[in-house]
């Protein structure tokens, strides 16, 4: 601990949480004041389990829509800049000031409302990056409804398990969105085969294929003409305000629920203090779906409820049309702070390996609003950390910084990262009450910073001992969590229990990620201590993949694990054993191959798609109590990209049977030299396993 402000800052979050948070509660809109900024609690579960609970200003009212937009348009900031849309995909361009996204926003939640959406309904958005999308949720929020919104890139088996699990009174999509360079995909197709699927978990009832559809533009149309419009629709702070569905180890999507009051001031905060966003004159680049957490929070809420404005992107980091995009981007809307994944400058340095097209924008001045590039989604590996400072400190704004940041659905808003304005709870009505010029800590790459605001933070042994620094352990959160943070999932308090609370005694929260916090308090993200996969961002669940490839009807068991990608950072690979003489030959195993990724795409989504296959029997090794030893097949793989397949493995006393393991070695082997055959050399054929 040092006296820098951001220490300061966290420690005074935590040892007075009441005051700090009723600071911070004190610079939103209520209607109803809370007199509390933190209760404390005991939750005893149907099944008799009683676990430490807590609540954030617990007895306030507060409409999130209403300190989004209509509190800076009655300020007179109606005429700010507040969504600035960009698609390359279909070459438009165009603005939405304050004032005319709370006229579409009120318009629309009338337009909702007349459909029969109230307060405490559940609507499912699923929607490409264009602004209806933004539009939407945030009348589902004027209504007081909650929104779970589903990433454009699912497919229709994984949207239908969201909807079964939510349960919506009603949809709202698009007739397609458009993936880059590869054209228009059919969401409204992909809603339709959802709903039949999920037709008896719905609240309502589809009668033929397309009953129950409405057209957007005709509704708003109507509703406009007749002066149809709703108001805000206060809620209490404990109350729901969307659903993210993150994925389980069992393949069925876990709701985290998102409350009204903590996440409007704990996003508050964060976009101010962490991102440097402070108001009207800023400009946020987040390029994220709307699927995620990330865009949810600086894409959409956080931005917003400061007053400034927010570049809405629909298009990629590469191919729409190139690698420029993001310095086009960063020049033309004078972006202050950019949020990316580290897998989209990984693809930017692949295309553009000599920074041609940043360097471009920066020798011509392109970059001097830029005071930082935030990366988050997956562990940023120290040469891009440092390769993107060295580019900023020549061409972007004075000690601009790339800051790697870490956290997940269930915090929602970082854990830890480097606060570009350390000075925190700064009075906007006193702008001078803080010291500007507090210069943030310094960066440690390969390091996600230190802990933010309201996060206990800590290393722990499996027993659940704190372990001393620079040792490895389990990265677990005391309890209470920040504001921001999940307290339960939708409808499932007792998954909630077990999949969080129940490892650790109910004392901390299990974050499922392990790592370090070194002698300065720097926290350092090593590996998912469970078995999700990371594709370019995107959280995959093992399970859910597993089940998609077992549908095949020559398959009878199936493991899939991560194997290291060069520009993805991870990719799904599976072991599968089939039907007896399935795949003998090269040819039968690629068709094999090929039905199978045909299978995942269409099931899960392309995001999903394998990046190899072992066909084979007796190779999955397992626990004697059954469960697959997923960590051995991923560690194996990991050494034979690295060209150490014989490395020793770890392998735990528990395995049912060693040999299964040499059995899986031995086909490991025969692959990657089939790949190095056909790359005419083995190293070849590594980085063709790579990539």
């Amino acid at each position: 601990m040092t006296d820098h402000p951001q220490d300061l800052t966290q420690s005074h979050s935590l040892t007075s949480p009441e005051s700090f948070w009723s600071h911070q509660a004190s610079q939103l809109h209520w209607h109803k004041k809370p007199t509390t900024a933190l209760s404390k609690t005991t939750k005893t579960l149907p099944s008799g389990v009683s676990h430490d609970h807590w609540a954030w200003f617990p007895d306030g009212e507060i409409s999130t829509c209403y300190n989004c937009i209509d509190r800076h348009v009655l300020a007179g900031r109606g005429d700010a800049p507040a969504i600035l849309y960009d698609s390359p995909v279909t070459n438009k361009k165009e603005t939405y000031t304050y004032a005319r996204l709370l006229d579409e926003v009120e318009v629309f939640a009338g337009v909702l409302r007349e459909e029969g959406v109230k307060k405490g309904d559940v609507v499912l958005v699923y929607m490409p990056m264009i602004p209806a999308a933004l539009i939407g949720i945030l009348a589902i929020n004027r209504l007081g409804a909650i929104h779970a919104v589903v990433f454009g890139g699912f497919a229709s088996g994984a949207l239908a398990q969201r909807i079964e699990a939510s349960k919506p009174v009603a949809i709202l999509t698009a007739s397609c969105g458009i993936e880059g360079s590869k054209g228009p995909i059919g969401y409204q197709g992909f809603v339709e085969e959802a709903i039949e699927l999920s037709e008896d978990e719905l609240p309502w009832r589809p009668i033929r294929r397309m009953d129950g559809q409405r057209k957007w533009q005709a509704l708003v149309k109507s509703c406009r003409a007749r002066g149809w419009r709703a108001e805000c629709v206060p809620v209490k702070s404990t109350d729901g305000i969307y659903i993210i569905y993150t994925s389980g180890t069992t393949g069925l999507p876990k709701g985290v629920l998102r409350e009204a009051g903590g996440h409007a001031v704990g996003l508050h905060l964060m976009i101010s203090y962490l991102f440097g966003i402070q108001g009207p004159g800023d400009v946020m680049g987040c390029y994220s779906d709307i699927g995620w957490v990330v865009s949810h929070s600086y894409t959409l809420y956080g931005p917003f409820l400061t007053g400034a404005a927010t570049v809405l992107y629909e298009g990629k980091p590469v191919g729409t049309p190139d690698a420029s995009a993001f310095w086009r981007l960063a020049e033309e809307y004078k972006i202050n702070t950019m949020f990316t994944a580290p897998t989209a400058l990984r693809a930017i340095r692949k295309e553009d390996p000599d920074n041609v097209h940043i360097s471009r924008v920066g020798e011509r001045g392109g970059l001097k609003s830029l005071r930082a590039l935030f990366l988050a989604g997956e562990r940023s590996e120290p040469s891009i950390i440092t390769m993107y400072q060295d580019l900023l400190t020549k061409h972007a704004a004075p000690n601009a910084l790339v800051i790697d940041n870490w956290w997940s659905s269930e915090s929602g808003s970082p854990i830890s990262g480097i606060a570009l304005a350390p000075h925190a709870g700064k009075d906007r009505a006193n702008p001078s009450s803080s010291s500007s010029t507090v210069q943030p800590l310094k960066i440690k790459p390969g390091s996600a910073g230190k802990a933010m605001p309201g996060f206990d933070v800590r290393v722990v042994s499996d027993s659940g001992e704190p372990l001393p620094p620079n040792t490895m352990g389990n990265i677990v959160l005391g309890l209470p969590l920040a504001p921001t943070a999940f307290r339960t999932l939708w409808n499932d308090e007792e998954r909630f229990y077990k999949g969080y609370l129940k490892r650790f005694n109910g004392k901390y929260i299990d974050t499922g990620d392990a790592g370090v916090i070194d002698e300065d308090g720097y926290i350092h993200i090593m590996a998912r201590s469970d078995d999700i996969i990371n594709v370019a961002a995107h959280r995959l669940s093992t399970g859910q993949l597993e089940q998609a490839i077992t549908t095949h009807p020559d398959v009878t068991e199936a493991c899939v694990v991560g194997i290291p990608d060069a520009l993805k950072g991870q990719m799904p690979f599976a072991f599968v054993s089939t039907s007896h003489g399935v795949a003998t030959t090269k040819e039968k195993r690629e068709k094999l191959f090929q039905e199978i990724q045909t299978l995942v795409r269409k099931q899960v989504g392309a995001i999903a798609s394998l990046g190899g296959m072992i066909e084979g029997k007796g190779m999955i090794p397992k626990t004697r109590s059954g469960k697959t030893l997923r960590r051995v097949l991923k560690e194996l793989l990991e050494n034979a990209v690295d060209g150490e397949v014989d490395k020793e493995l770890n392998v735990p006393s528990t395995v049912e049977d060693v040999g299964v393991v040499e059995v899986a070695r031995g086909k490991v082997r025969g692959y990657f030299e089939e790949l190095g055959r056909e790359r005419h050399g083995s190293i070849e054929g590594r980085e063709r396993a790579k990539l």
